[in-house]
């Protein structure tokens, strides 16, 4: 692995497909109507239905667990803020900057989702253990 600097970043795209929010309903057992009932979700403050909000968060795990710092890492923490709704069919972009280096192997980093219009949809920080080399 490259040495880290401050300032380095990463990105992970993917478009929210039908598959996969069923799939992460059954796989947590989040079976919210908001996700699944398009008939509840059309009535609701989104007007239909929407990913689950840690779906996109696990996308920001991908960038960390396999781009930066990359395969070995270990989630210490995670700060959430979901700011807009991701849909079905929206192309959302995970990225993860490195703010600190921090003693014990650990680095601090932004993370944020944006939507295919550029939007941000989840914003939040992270602390990890970076993996031996």
């Amino acid at each position: 692995m490259a040495q880290l600097t401050v300032g380095q970043s990463a990105e992970f795209s993917k478009t929210v497909t039908e598959a996969d929010v069923v799939l992460f309903a059954g796989i947590t057992g989040d079976f919210n109507p908001a996700h699944i009932d398009q008939t509840y979700a059309e009535k609701s403050r989104f007007g239909g239905r929407i990913a689950h909000g840690m779906l996109c968060a696990g996308f920001v795990s991908a960038v960390l667990a396999m781009k930066l710092p990359g395969p070995g890492t270990i989630y210490l923490d995670q700060t959430l803020r979901f700011t807009r709704p991701v849909r079905i069919g929206d192309t959302v972009t995970a990225r993860a900057e490195l703010l600190e280096l921090m003693p014990k192997k650990r680095a601090r980093f932004l993370t944020t989702c944006t939507n295919q219009n550029g939007e941000t949809v989840l914003e939040g920080e992270a602390t990890v253990l970076i993996p031996s080399t």
